[in-house]
């Protein structure tokens, strides 16, 4: 006797453009109200900005406005010298992007194209510096620049955070340049090129992506800082912007709507900088990874 076998039909999976767009649903599904979250105190701090100190006092912050005017804008700008504050913050950040660049990218080339003794323990030794907590080191910073002769300038802290950012950025350009294939740097050198001329015809242009994303990230870091600028600068003109939004802050009153308008203004140069290296920032987190 004999039993007949029916065929099976294999089950097969959706397509993957449906699977993608049942994903895509879920993420916005989940992130939507994340980002809601996140804009609530932004725009919270828009319509602080926008409103007269007479409707505050009058009405409170949490509130809807009773008013609306830019005069807190210019107030913080010309009286609060959110504009000279502005003006000291790219300065410092422009200097200290371009020379830290300049030097961890000359540093990570020497440490990784030659035979340098010790150089494992120098590379580490300069990363130990960024593990130490900064505030052992407020004291000896402030003490090196005063004997230095350039304490209260904008020189001494350009020259804290080079100084500062030198480790972290020649470690990470060190293992991107250790990454880059051999063969390049040795038909370079038959075709008669030089240090120099391979270090500025050939490594700058391949680590562009890496000193792109450290860029980003530095500009970033040295212009949102606040601990230095008040450990090496005194004088209210030369503060960058994030000193002089504490003295928008008064000992009794504060004009809130003065306060607002002044943090975001000083949150402009910031946001440009992020949606113009947004795709660097993700990558920058790989840089150096492989070897």
């Amino acid at each position: 006797m004999t039993t007949a076998t029916l065929p099976t039909t294999p089950v097969t999976a959706p397509p993957p453009s449906r699977r993608r767009r049942k994903n895509g649903w879920v993420f916005h599904a989940v992130m939507a109200p994340v980002s809601i979250l996140w804009l609530l105190p932004i725009v919270f701090v828009i319509l602080v900005a926008v409103r007269s100190f007479d409707d505050l006092a009058t009405n409170g912050l949490g509130t809807w406005p009773q008013s609306f005017t830019f005069s807190a804008f210019q107030t913080a700008w010309v009286d609060g010298n959110i504009g000279g504050a502005m003006r000291n913050s790219i300065i410092v950040t422009v200097c200290t992007v371009v020379a830290v660049l300049f030097l961890a990218s000359l540093s990570a080339f020497a440490l990784s194209r030659y035979r340098i003794p010790f150089a494992r323990g120098f590379l580490l030794l300069m990363l130990a510096g960024n593990l130490l907590p900064p505030q052992i080191l407020l004291i000896p910073v402030a003490k090196i620049c005063e004997a230095l002769g350039i304490y209260d300038s904008l020189l001494a802290l350009i020259v804290v955070q080079v100084g500062f950012g030198m480790g972290f950025f020649t470690f990470v350009l060190y293992g991107f340049m250790r990454s880059l294939p051999n063969e390049i740097f040795e038909s370079a050198r038959i075709d008669g090129a030089g240090d120099l001329r391979i270090y500025g015809t050939i490594v700058l242009p391949l680590c562009r992506p890496a000193m792109a994303a450290l860029a980003a990230l530095e500009s970033t870091w040295v212009f949102n800082d606040l601990l230095w600028a008040l450990t090496v600068l005194r004088t209210d003109v030369k503060f960058p912007i994030t000193a002089a939004l504490l003295n928008l802050q008064g000992g009794y009153t504060s004009q809130w709507n003065v306060i607002a308008a002044g943090s975001l203004i000083a949150a402009i140069p910031t946001t440009i900088v992020f949606f113009a290296f947004q795709r660097h920032f993700v990558s920058g987190l790989l840089v150096g990874a492989n070897k």
